[in-house]
């Protein structure tokens, strides 16, 4: 049985929320190498907080057929630069239960190993629900920090804990909370809570999608002018710098009502596509294209679709509140806008995608994408998520004609995913802030 001190995974409970020939002893073999992980590894991988990708890339791989062998070469792979864990100060793990002394550890690396068997212990007392509820949605102070933290540091935070909840994993749930404590709260409280003020609340009903506001965010020029290549953080040194106030009036305008939560999720699946695909060469593919360069894909902006196959299950849990589910809705909204801009509005240019011809089926896909020699997760991820966003949104194409990417082209954006992440002579896998020409020095052009 899983708990929060050990990983096991069943093909019957536990294969997620799109799955495709899990096997049971690709289950077993996946369970071991994860409580490796658990018990020998850093949750950042070096001193620049990069994460950590191990429990992303084999849950996915699993769920999307891989064999026991094509697991371990995975695994192999990429333990090999991970820093060692560290230990666990028990003094410090029971001083967090005092709320001064759980916010004054946050937002500190060092701090960890003791969030993480904080964490551990709690669930192991009082079971994940609870847990998420107290110390994420209560919306007391300490969650209102922690909710604060969620979607920073790339959105990792919110994927680790999302892969907990989709595969019911209590210990990668810990996993996930103690990366949320550690990460930084500016994003929060500069963005999130000032655009939730300026809505009026959580739950109000929405009147634009998020490809309205996207349009309208591309036809604003101080948006558009307020990240410049050389910003470090194009975020928080463009956008909520040089224009914070016009970014929050188009991040308060996307609200979640009651009545539109399943709307909703297919609006923001098929939205954050179009944004990747349209705006990166190749990505959610190649709408963000340039009509001179051959397609390829935003790396920042497969964040936002890599996450969004989470909230199947998130807005389906009977243990959270219906505030705290539309909540969640609309602060991913939100961060999807901001990615967005954030990465110079590029262009999106939907007839790449539309008239790009795909070669292999989804099997055939899954395959690639597992056994891609350079992947740590990121392109497996993508792929299965499109092809998750591909079956939450058919039903919804005949109803809502606006929505740009529908019937095949979801099969397209996933060739181009894959197609573009070959590796030819060093290039890159994926292109990062598609919108800047400088982002496209590294691309050739079509031949």
């Amino acid at each position: 049985m899983a708990t929060a001190t050990k990983i096991h995974l069943s093909p019957a409970t536990d294969s997620g929320i799109y799955s495709f020939n899990v096997r049971e002893d690709t289950a077993r073999t996946v369970s071991e190498l994860l409580q490796e992980d658990l018990e020998i590894h850093h949750v950042f991988f070096n001193n620049e907080r990069f994460h950590n990708h191990i429990p992303h890339e084999l849950l996915t791989i699993y769920a999307l057929g891989a064999s026991p062998e094509e697991v371990k070469t995975c695994y192999d792979r990429n333990k090999r630069y991970q820093r060692p864990a560290l230990p666990a100060n028990q003094d410090i793990v029971q001083s967090m239960h005092d709320v001064a002394k759980f916010k004054e550890c946050s937002g500190k690396e060092e701090n960890y190993p003791h969030y993480l068997a904080f964490f551990q212990q709690e669930i192991d007392a009082k079971g994940v629900p609870d847990v998420l509820n107290e110390y994420l949605f209560a919306e007391d102070e300490r969650a209102e920090s922690m909710m604060c933290r969620v979607f920073a540091g790339l959105i990792h935070p919110f994927i680790q804990l999302g892969f907990g909840i989709e595969f019911n994993q209590p210990a990668i749930v810990a996993q996930g909370l103690a990366q949320i404590a550690v990460h930084d709260d500016w994003l929060g409280r500069a963005y999130f809570l000032p655009a939730e003020k300026m809505a009026g609340g959580i739950g109000k009903p929405g009147q634009k999608s998020l490809f309205q506001l996207i349009n309208e965010i591309r036809a604003d020029k101080t948006l558009v002018e307020s990240v410049q290549w050389s910003d470090s953080n194009k975020i928080k040194d463009g956008v909520l710098h040089r224009a914070p106030e016009q970014m929050l009036k188009y991040a308060s305008q996307f609200t979640v009502s009651k009545d539109q939560v399943h709307g909703r999720l297919a609006d923001m699946t098929n939205t954050v596509e179009a944004i990747a695909e349209f705006i990166s060469s190749v990505y959610y593919t190649s709408a963000a294209q340039r009509p001179t360069k051959e397609m390829w894909l935003d790396f920042f902006l497969i964040h936002c679709v890599n996450s969004s196959i989470f909230f199947s299950k998130i807005i389906e849990l009977p243990f959270m509140t219906q505030r705290s589910k539309l909540r969640m809705l609309e602060w991913k909204g939100r961060i999807e806008l901001l990615m967005y801009t954030s990465r110079g509005t590029p262009d999106l240019l939907l007839d790449e995608v539309a008239n790009y011809s795909p070669k292999d089926n989804w099997s055939q896909l899954f395959a690639r994408s597992i056994a891609h020699p350079d992947d740590d997760g990121h392109l497996a991820k993508l792929v299965r998520a499109l092809a998750h966003g591909q079956k939450v949104c058919q039903v919804y194409e005949r109803t809502h004609p606006e929505m740009r990417i529908k019937g095949n082209m979801w099969l397209s954006v996933g060739n181009i995913a894959v197609d573009s992440t070959v590796e030819e002579g060093g290039r890159p896998m994926w292109v990062r802030s598609t919108g800047f020409d400088e982002a496209w020095e590294s691309q050739r052009a079509h031949i």
